[in-house]
């Protein structure tokens, strides 16, 4: 079995912040996502979700807390936790500019990576914390916001008790993501004291990694990732999205083709017998010991990424109201 696991980075929007907007209107935007009176957030992602019997893993991101205080995580949590799904931890660092009191005597980076080693602690430790404190259950896994970790991160994880980490993008590999990974590594590893498990893709073009991210594949392309991943029997197959995905990009209105890619995933991954959905707390803790085995990704096809191409111009016409693919 190929366990799907389909995690959606659940943050406020540190752009809203600078702008002015409040507490309220951020979560409502970025979390829920409404927009016109409809949400389209993490609330709609569930309903997928239980609608088709899968399981999401939502990154939730503490650091606004240092802003605005922690009470706003409890019911975000509560909503996710009551409806069986999964709890784990986001971390966008640009919000220390904001910080009533820094952690970290005032220092600032715009990715986790950017700080020291027992920076890196302080923080993670702390982000911890508060999830926990809000009614989390036990926090195991960890993506870094823009996946700007570095090795340093994973051996952060490791200190303050987490087992998964899960920041490795391959189109990210060499910008914000400095840490030590093979972009051909399909699987679970082993990397400074804890297991990465990368982000899973296809090759759109020739040595041309396309990461498992719901606005940035078609769902011809996320279908033949998900099939080739079961027929090949990888552990897992992992998708991005964030909770504000399925709106348009100022988050005036519901971006229809990428809730459509959203609903075509579910119903893909229910109807394939080889898939279960899972989170990062049924993931057994030894899968990167297991024997390497030959794995490969969905090789390009120029047809289905000329249709993507096309989709994607025609969609942010439709949505964004400018000539330029997403």
């Amino acid at each position: 079995m190929t366990a799907l696991l389909i995690t959606v980075d659940t943050e406020l929007s540190s752009l809203l912040q600078q702008r002015g907007v409040g507490l309220e209107e951020n979560i409502r935007r970025s979390i829920w996502a409404e927009a016109q009176g409809q949400p389209h957030g993490i609330g709609w992602q569930m309903d997928m979700l239980d609608r088709h019997g899968l399981k999401g893993v939502f990154f939730l991101d503490p650091l606004p807390a240092l802003v605005h205080g922690a009470d706003f995580l409890t019911p975000i949590i509560a909503a996710i936790v009551e409806r069986g799904h999964e709890v784990q931890m986001h971390i966008h660092t640009e919000w220390l500019a904001w910080a009533k009191q820094s952690p970290v005597e005032g220092r600032q980076g715009r990715n986790i990576g950017d700080f020291t080693l027992a920076d890196q602690i302080v923080l993670l430790g702390l982000a911890k914390g508060l999830l926990e404190q809000a009614g989390a259950p036990a926090i195991t896994a960890f993506r870094a916001g823009n996946f700007g970790a570095n090795n340093d991160t994973l051996r952060a994880l490791a200190a303050i008790g987490l087992s998964w980490d899960s920041s490795v993008n391959p189109a990210y590999l060499g910008r914000d993501c400095h840490i030590d990974a093979d972009p051909g590594e399909i699987g679970a590893t082993r990397l400074c004291g804890i297991t990465e498990l990368p982000v899973s893709g296809i090759i759109d073009r020739p040595g041309s990694f396309r990461p498992a991210q719901i606005c940035a594949m078609s769902a011809a392309e996320m279908r033949a990732g998900l099939r080739h991943a079961a027929r090949e029997g990888h552990d897992a197959f992992v998708i991005v999205t964030h909770s504000f995905e399925m709106l348009s990009r100022d988050r005036q209105r519901a971006n229809g083709a990428v809730k459509a890619r959203f609903v075509a995933l579910c119903r893909e991954a229910a109807r394939l017998p080889q898939v279960r959905g899972a989170g990062f707390h049924d993931l057994p803790t030894a899968l990167a010991d297991r024997p390497g085995r030959s794995l490969t990704r969905v090789p390009p096809s120029r047809v289905r990424t000329g249709l993507r191409i096309a989709q994607q111009a025609w969609t942010t016409w439709r949505y964004e109201h400018r000539l330029v693919p997403a």
